[in-house]
């Protein structure tokens, strides 16, 4: 795995279907702005909620359509072993460079149990694709230690990355002491890749990127200049680019007959909300995620309005590649009907 920014793409659909002409359209937007490569079918990708039949084709889609423009990483953790080693032979013939391995959730084994009855076994039986574990507490429950990530990298030649989402620099420290030099620890939180890459006891090697959905362009151009120790220019990017960071989780507060309620919008329903009121490829999210409060609608909209504003080259590329009128869709009322619930 080299260095650089991933994008972890948005499924698109067309009502309750994959979008796979939109599919399409977003990877040649993608490669067309430069990004590193693409992770197919991760948690942004709503890998929970796609059937297996299409999980493998959108993997498929993607693979094909990044060949000779950029890498493809398959999404193919779950929390049974068996079905992740199936989905990694499947990533293998498909033509992908890497496959991401999130956390096992829900059933909740122990880092040791992590290491021994899912990394290693994935890793041993396809030695020629690069194995990246995802560590992601926050959404699974349990996590991959930094001390087992060590085991594995002295065992398993090809597991020599992490993606990082435990958003916690201390922990991102302990795996750099304990995985040493050559290991490649990559940001899974967008808004704190320039701390994580700039920081002398981490040296992160890059990021998955959820608003390189939106600005590929921007986000591979501030991690490019991070890699270079570029930092001044580097860090002005990274502060023009950190509204739309902070959109990744939407968090309001809503009223309610009994009193209010903190409500979270959580990774993939405000980019693909973004994404919508812009006339990317996108459709809705695939139930039980489904639409945003009014509150957060406004804030993405107050946002990306003031991004435009300050930084119109962030959101340039969108109106040249799709044709969009940006001014037009992040000011016109008709562009948010359906995107929320009519009251909490």
């Amino acid at each position: 795995m080299q260095p650089g920014c991933f994008t972890a793409l948005i499924t698109p659909f067309l009502e309750d279907s994959v979008d796979f002409s939109g599919l399409e359209k977003l990877v040649a937007f993608q490669s067309e702005y430069g990004i590193t490569g693409i992770l197919a079918v991760g948690t942004t990708g709503e890998s929970p909620t796609l059937s297996w039949q299409e999980h493998m084709q959108t993997i498929d889609a993607i693979a094909r359509q990044s060949r000779n423009r950029c890498t493809c990483i398959a999404g193919a953790g779950s929390n049974n072993t068996a079905e992740t080693i199936a989905a990694t032979d499947h990533a293998l013939k498909s033509g992908c460079s890497a496959v991401l391995l999130v956390d096992p959730y829900y059933n909740g084994p122990s880092s040791l149990e992590i290491r021994r009855e899912y990394v290693e076994p994935v890793a041993r039986a396809f030695p020629g694709i690069d194995i990246i574990p995802y560590v992601i507490p926050g959404r699974t429950g349990t996590q991959l230690l930094p001390e087992d990530l060590a085991i594995l990298k002295a065992t398993c030649a090809n597991v020599g990355a992490v993606k990082e989402a435990t958003g916690s620099i201390e922990n991102m420290r302990r795996t750099r002491q304990c995985c040493e030099d050559g290991y490649r620890i990559y940001s899974g939180d967008d808004s704190i890749t320039f701390d994580m890459m700039i920081d002398p006891e981490i040296r992160g090697a890059g990021a998955f990127s959820v608003i390189s959905n939106i600005a590929p362009q921007a986000v591979t151009r501030m991690v490019t200049l991070l890699l270079e120790g570029e930092i001044d220019a580097a860090g002005k990017l990274n502060a023009a680019l950190q509204p739309l960071f902070d959109l990744v989780t939407v968090k309001t507060i809503e009223k309610t007959p009994f009193g209010d309620v903190n409500c979270r919008a959580r990774n993939p329903l405000p980019v693909k909300t973004l994404m919508r009121i812009l006339g990317m490829p996108s459709g809705q999210c695939r139930r039980p995620l489904g639409r945003m409060t009014r509150n957060g609608v406004d804030r993405i909209l107050s946002t990306a309005r003031r991004v435009h504003s300050e930084h119109p080259d962030i959101l340039q590329p969108v109106a040249d590649f799709f044709g969009i009128d940006i001014d037009r869709r992040l000011n016109d009322p008709q562009y948010l009907n359906g995107l929320s619930y009519d009251g909490y």
